[in-house]
């Protein structure tokens, strides 16, 4: 919650009120009427927000594989706690640690709070003001030599061609923030990883995650070939957004080969038919076939190569 007049006032969740020392609460003036948290306004309690975009594990993943690297994996606890505030903020007094005869008083948050809109950008501002003051050198990867580090929100991958190199980074990074080591790393955002050193290949997969989309829309015992789908008046409960949305997190994370044809299935967001949720099937149905397919990653030529793609105005909605 927020409470609006001359200040913002935020009411802590019981997960992080229960984590609230006495000792840090900076009490203040009341401060009524009560709003809710996301009408949290930019230019008065936030100014930039930031999203990390997971197509960079590609471009991580690409160069593990290249330099046949090891690769281990990292938690950081608690990691919004970390962030500085640059705004002020004032929060309601947690919920426990309540004091005595001032319950009407509100705190001064000093770190940023899960909740907060800018709180995953000042975590990253803070991780990024530590790396890059013990290596001056950092590019949008940390790179030093080949000793690399990919951060995304909790989860952090640390690929070297040594694993004196890879603990040497954990004892550093465990000395600033709380970290969990979580050893080789097998799976992070859903996406499930495998090696074959000898072969210098890296293959990610998301058949658990696929598996989980299945059985949300009722697709897990699908046929792999197409069947009678629902008539048109269903179309109107049909969560067809939310379908594409999931099966654009796998073609995104592992799965490129499902780039055209949702390309072709998200155009009709707002104006779908019984004819695009049955295309969305098909997509369901494919996957059901095909969900232990993985990208892969192998040893290749360390340059630069981009491509396009001209189909002579084809879209025959646009003509683009």
């Amino acid at each position: 919650m927020i409470y609006e007049t001359l200040f913002a006032c935020l009411q802590e969740k019981e997960y992080i009120a229960n984590g609230f020392k006495k000792k840090k609460v900076l009490l203040l003036a009341r401060l009524p009427n009560i709003r809710q948290g996301w009408l949290q306004k930019v230019s008065v309690k936030y100014q930039v927000l930031i999203t990390m975009i997971i197509v960079l594990f590609m471009l991580f993943f690409g160069i593990i594989a290249m330099h046949n690297l090891d690769l281990e994996e990292l938690y950081v606890k608690t990691a919004f706690l970390h962030g500085d505030l640059e705004e002020e903020i004032y929060m309601d007094q947690p919920e426990g640690f309540i004091v005595p005869g001032k319950e009407n008083f509100v705190c001064k948050l000093k770190k940023s709070l899960y909740g907060l809109k800018q709180s995953p950008r000042q975590w990253y501002k803070k991780f990024n003001s530590f790396m890059v003051s013990n290596d001056p050198y950092m590019i949008v990867v940390y790179i030093l030599n080949l000793l690399m580090g990919h951060l995304y929100t909790y989860y952090m991958l640390i690929a070297a061609k040594s694993k004196v190199d890879i603990a040497n980074l954990k004892a550093q990074l465990s000395s600033e923030f709380e970290m969990k080591d979580l050893g080789a790393a097998k799976k992070i955002l859903g996406m499930e990883i495998s090696r074959d050193r000898n072969s210098v290949l890296l293959f990610l997969s998301q058949h658990s995650y696929i598996q989980k989309v299945l059985h949300r829309f009722n697709m897990h015992e699908a046929k792999p070939c197409p069947r009678t789908d629902s008539d048109f008046e269903y179309m109107s409960k049909v969560p067809y957004s939310s379908a594409i949305g999931s099966l654009m997190y796998v073609m995104v994370c592992s799965r490129p080969d499902l780039s055209y044809a949702m390309s072709l299935v998200s155009r009709y967001m707002a104006n779908r038919g019984k004819e695009h949720w049955n295309a969305v099937n098909w997509i369901f149905r494919y996957l059901r076939g095909t969900s232990y397919t993985y990208l892969q990653f192998g040893r290749t030529r360390e340059r630069l190569v981009g491509y396009v793609d001209s189909d002579h105005a084809a879209d025959l909605d646009k003509k683009r």
